[in-house]
């Protein structure tokens, strides 16, 4: 008998049941054993306090095209895992009493990178445990794609794509701000993919005399509108020279919801332009997931429960040139994969005339 525990842990996304889905019927294939299945429900907390249900196979068909979690999902941050719970739980000792009552013979963890530090330090507490790369902002260290990243970016896409009409119809200036606050993949790719005129990402901080410089440029070519993809998480040159504390303090006393109103006042203050915004939001999560998305997904289930059966563990399921991998947990912990501001994608935008602020 081979007992396997599925969990989703963090911030949804369109493939995590793409990918429980590679996992469970990849073992019942090629298993020489019958699978015992259990799911633990709304992440690590189920895995806490033993919050669990037996599943069978037919749990898990039609599920492809799902999108969120049939298993639900929570957040237990990391810097956390040692603070005990409300109620007096101390979370690790629990989770691997959970895991060893029923006996399980591998994890398998659905997870982003405050998820994947977590499988890391039970990975080093003797559990068996295989981690896959859940997060839409594609952010996770090792690994070139990540389940949800593609999804987001076709709804963040969307997104820009209609607004594109109001913004020309009414001469108007748009930003759109895209999901991604400590890194930009998200609205690096839609920001290029629906074609908009500035890009601001928190790895390339911002000049507001250039962001307004494009506009002005792009207003006397004719342009009757303009469109700015703008992370969650951009930074303006001035607070990215200031120091963690002091940045916090001016975020802890910003009146504004958030940088994007800030940017949008400043842009309508400066050059008379009638400025809005938009903001997708939790959409960038939600719905079905795209072909890539299942295909990636699906390849990942698939690989990891690949790897169970041989009996490996501690790790992640990457992708690495184009080909699937495994890269140790240890590796991965704890580290955040960012834009490279000399990539090619950003040098090609600049070359179309997409401004990110800095230049």
């Amino acid at each position: 008998m081979l007992r396997i525990g599925l969990l989703t842990s963090g911030g949804d996304c369109q493939a995590l049941n793409a990918t429980m889905r590679g996992i469970v019927k990849t073992l019942i294939n090629k298993s020489k054993e019958s699978v015992e299945i259990y799911g633990f429900e709304d992440g690590y907390q189920g895995l806490i306090y033993g919050r669990y249900r037996k599943m069978e196979p037919h749990d898990f068909s039609g599920i492809l095209t799902r999108g969120g979690t049939i298993l639900g999902t929570s957040r237990t941050p990391f810097k956390l895992l040692d603070t005990p719970e409300a109620d007096g739980v101390e979370k690790v000792p629990a989770m691997i009493k959970t895991y060893k009552q029923l006996h399980l013979d591998c994890l398998f963890m659905l997870g982003g990178n405050g998820s994947t530090k977590t499988a890391n330090r039970l990975s080093q507490e003797g559990l068996n445990v295989i981690a896959l790369p859940k997060t839409i902002d594609n952010d996770t260290w090792g690994t070139e794609m990540t389940f949800g990243f593609t999804s987001a970016v076709e709804i963040a896409t969307k997104c820009i794509d209609d607004i594109h009409t109001t913004a020309s119809s009414h001469g108007r200036v748009f930003v759109v701000e895209i999901m991604g606050h400590k890194v930009g993949w998200i609205p690096l790719y839609a920001g290029v993919a629906g074609g908009a005129d500035v890009i601001l990402i928190p790895e390339i901080p911002y000049n507001m005399d250039n962001v307004i410089r494009t506009i002005e440029e792009r207003d006397a070519a004719g342009g009757r509108f303009a469109i700015l993809a703008v992370a969650e998480g951009a930074i303006s040159k001035e607070d990215a020279a200031l120091s963690k504390k002091e940045y916090k303090k001016k975020v802890a006393a910003r009146t504004s919801p958030s940088i994007v109103y800030d940017i949008a006042r400043e842009i309508e203050d400066r050059t008379g332009r009638e400025t809005r915004v938009a903001i997708p939001g939790h959409t960038q999560r939600g719905g079905i997931p795209d072909a890539q998305d299942r295909i990636f997904a699906t390849q990942c289930g698939v690989e990891a429960a690949l790897g169970c059966l041989a009996g490996e563990y501690g790790y992640m399921i990457a992708q690495v040139d184009r080909k699937m991998t495994r890269i140790p947990l240890e590796e991965v912990a704890g580290k955040l994969k960012y834009v490279d501001p000399k990539s090619d994608l950003v040098r090609e935008a600049k070359a179309l005339g997409i401004s990110f602020g800095d230049e």
